[in-house]
């Protein structure tokens, strides 16, 4: 009843809340994309996103559509891997951004590898700087993290909004400077916040660094300062700093997939990283939502 190829693109538009990123994520017309969706939602007789000029969302029936919409691809994908007769094999180096460890991408993690039980997958944590670092280096095959500002690089999975969060009893004296709770360098959100706030001329001080998100977000609680997020990743605990502060905006953020070296990699190891990459971009709206455990 519902063709793949349409439950793809729903799913691309459903992530990035925008056609003319689902279209360059598929490598297809945005023209094509407006008929996939057109014909998916002709076919459940549900309007499935609402959208203008200006933005895409996504109706209650779209939010119903996506969690059957990866059921039918996930099925779809291991039913064609299991009369193709192949099994993945090999060794699979992943490495994922500090700002995935309170979602679901364990979800997928544990998914990919029921289903290819051969793969030995070796998973990295840390900030998205140093994990650029270490693909372009050979040191991992396959990446899911922040990208610089102004970068094309990479596979768009989402796009958020960064906003500054902290304790909910905090309160910024405006004659003194922003206490600041960051990862170390190269990260991509430490970054942004200092040039913001140089921009707007607004002194600031470090009160707190750490390369674990569960040491800043242990200081954001603690009332030490505060620290510069994914709005749909806050953790528990933690608000968005009110608008009467008068910090400074900090735009937006992609979160994007990047293979490591194509040329000279095992077989197994590039095939190993399509399969799981296709996997994140299917269940994408699992990492924008936070796990059953993380409240």
């Amino acid at each position: 009843m519902y063709d793949p190829a349409q439950l793809r693109t729903f799913l691309a538009v459903a992530q990035t809340l925008s056609f003319t990123q689902a279209a360059r994520r598929l490598g297809v017309r945005q023209s094509t994309v407006s008929q996939h969706v057109r014909r998916l939602e002709e076919a459940t007789a549900r309007q499935l996103f609402t959208r203008d000029t200006h933005s895409v969302e996504l109706t209650e029936d779209g939010e119903a559509m996506l969690g059957f919409a990866r059921t039918i691809l996930e099925a779809h994908e291991r039913a064609a891997a299991f009369f193709a007769g192949t099994r993945l094999r090999g060794r699979l180096r992943f490495g994922a951004s500090e700002d995935f460890v309170l979602t679901r991408l364990p979800e997928i993690l544990e998914s990919f590898r029921r289903d290819h039980p051969e793969v030995d997958l070796e998973l990295t944590v840390g900030l998205s700087g140093t994990l650029h670092e270490q693909l372009d280096a050979g040191r991992l095959d396959l990446v899911l993290a922040k990208r610089p500002p102004g970068g094309t690089h990479g596979q768009l999975v989402w796009q958020s909004t960064l906003t500054w969060i902290g304790a909910p009893q905090l309160r910024l004296d405006p004659e003194r400077p922003v206490p600041l709770i960051v990862f170390p360098p190269p990260g991509i959100t430490r970054a942004r916040a200092l040039e913001v706030l140089e921009a707007d001329g607004r002194a600031w001080r470090i009160a707190c660094t750490s390369a674990s998100l569960s040491g800043l977000v242990a200081a954001a609680r603690a009332g030490l300062g505060v620290m510069a997020h994914t709005r749909g990743l806050i953790p528990p605990g933690l608000t968005p700093v009110p608008p009467r502060a008068g910090l400074p905006e900090l735009g937006a953020v992609d979160f994007v997939l990047l293979h490591g070296h194509r040329t000279g990699a095992p077989h197994g190891a590039r095939e190993a990283a399509d399969a799981l990459a296709a996997a994140i971009l299917a269940g994408g709206d699992r990492l924008h939502r936070p796990s059953a455990g993380s409240h």
